[in-house]
């Protein structure tokens, strides 16, 4: 099963997106499929744009100014080994960017630094020290590039912060907190984050599929902190805040609503407010939780003999890539939740906050397959399955009725996605007011830009289109 699942409930017959053709430019890359990588950049300062794509031989370097008209270019050649992954960027002050290329090992990565109007290149390296451990995520913040890694046999984090050539390590200490799960065992922090609960990152400023929701550990990079959720215990979430400034932790504990019977729980974190889920094939909890006071802001509970009024779609079970399959009635929905993880997801657009209620589940499965004048052989192959139901909420937290909402900007540009063929190295950029898809035009060999914003260009506003999960942006890294 593909990692990233993309879900279409088409509540009308004819669906048009909105979206522009905002640039293109020849690139002629090298067998793109094999060794191509794009990444698109905004420097946060300024606004400009940066297209960074290469094959195993050369690195296009396109720089558009805030109004999306290309203002520089440049082209060089591929300095790094074979097999090495571009990680990220930083852009410095003059606005000149620096790219981060992977080694195969993880021990080290290169630094190409380019001056754009010199139209030349200088290549450095960086070692990880030798208690570095395992690499967790890469992210970018305020034109800087960030590696955050599992310190080795240790019960911390390392932060490192790239800059303008420059390396700052910070640690994060999590020696004197306590992890322990429902039944009062123990749990070290390094074997949480390393074997157990893997940290997954979440942009809680888009939409986040339920297959990344229903990790129990996840991480949320905001302007000057991380904030990281941990629900690996059924009967609360532990929360920690991380500052970036002077590397202090920051604890707080919010209990989970409390079920008659067994269940799953998680949550979802979104502008200092904690969403919480508890279900079970009797059952569904949810609350919102302020995380600076604690006060408990909503509490809902739907029992399986109950109508569930504050959705705003239909009950929804996928398995696998199949054909989505409606649940008519809460009963039917809590029986399959109960055979899922439990997930939350939400994100706010145009003063609403979109809630996805739901669970995901992947698993093996093993089957026998037979060739003529053989005795057959054991077939695995990985399977999943999601249920959910959509709902909003509004600035006072209030469930409110949008059946027919128009289609927001990544719902366009998923649909396009979908129905556009030759299409490779996609990579999703958000801007102030649209979306910015830039991709790999396999037949023009091109590089094109589209912008996607919300709502309908056919004339009938009755249409809407909604999806459950985006295309993965190929930008930093992230491995678990």
């Amino acid at each position: 099963m593909k990692k990233l699942l993309l879900f279409f409930l088409l509540l009308s017959q004819s669906i048009l997106w909105s979206q522009t053709v905002l640039n293109s430019a020849l690139l002629n890359l090298n067998k793109p499929l094999e060794n191509g990588q794009l990444l698109n950049a905004e420097d946060v300062k300024t606004h400009e744009v940066y297209v960074f794509a290469s094959d195993n031989k050369n690195i296009n370097i396109l720089k558009y100014n805030k109004s999306l008209f290309l203002a520089n270019q440049m082209k060089d050649t591929v300095r790094v080994e074979k097999n090495k992954a571009l990680m990220g960027y930083s852009i410095s002050e003059d606005g000149n960017p620096t790219l981060y290329w992977d080694s195969e090992n993880h021990k080290n990565i290169q630094l190409i630094k380019y001056d754009l109007n010199a139209k030349r290149s200088k290549a450095l390296n960086f070692d990880f020290p030798a208690n570095t451990g395992t690499i967790i995520t890469s992210f970018q913040k305020n034109n800087k590039f960030y590696i955050l890694s599992k310190e080795k046999d240790q019960e911390h984090l390392l932060l490192f912060e790239f800059y303008d050539g420059k390396c700052d390590i910070k640690m994060f200490d999590f020696s004197t907190f306590i992890f322990q799960n429902e039944r009062n065992q123990r749990l070290s922090f390094s074997a949480l984050v390393q074997y157990h609960y893997p940290i997954e990152t979440i942009d809680s400023s888009d939409f986040s599929p339920l297959d990344k929701t229903e990790k129990k550990s996840k991480m949320y990079v905001m302007n000057d902190q991380i904030v990281l959720t941990f629900d690996y215990n059924t009967k609360r979430t532990q929360v920690f805040t991380l500052n970036l400034q002077t590397s202090e932790i920051t604890e707080k504990i919010f209990e989970m609503p409390v079920p008659k019977i067994l269940s799953t729980t998680n949550s979802f974190y979104l502008e200092n407010k904690l969403y919480q889920i508890s279900s079970n094939s009797e059952q569904l909890l949810f609350n919102i939780q302020d995380v600076d006071s604690g006060k408990n802001i909503k509490n809902i509970s739907v029992s399986k003999n109950d109508s569930i009024t504050f959705k705003n779609s239909p009950m929804f079970l996928q398995i696998n890539n199949e054909r989505l399959q409606k649940l008519k009635t809460t009963s039917k929905f809590l029986k399959q939740l109960s055979t899922v993880n439990s997930a939350i997801s939400a994100f706010k657009n145009k003063g609403l906050t979109f809630v996805t209620f739901g669970g995901f589940a992947s698993y093996q499965s093993v089957g026998m397959s037979f060739n003529y004048g053989s005795n057959g052989f054991e077939n695995v192959q990985n399977d999943s399955k999601i249920v959910f139901f959509d709902s909003s909420l509004n600035s006072d937290f209030d469930f409110v009725k949008n059946d027919q909402r128009e289609p927001l900007a990544i719902d366009n540009l998923n649909y396009f996605m979908s129905k556009t063929k030759n299409i490779t190295l996609p990579n999703i950029l958000k801007l102030k007011d649209f979306y910015a898809l830039g991709y790999y035009d396999l037949v023009s060999k091109s590089y094109i830009m589209r912008k996607f914003t919300d709502g309908f260009i056919d004339e009938d506003p009755g249409n809407s289109i909604m999806n459950k999960a985006q295309f993965s942006k190929s930008m930093p890294l992230n491995r678990n």
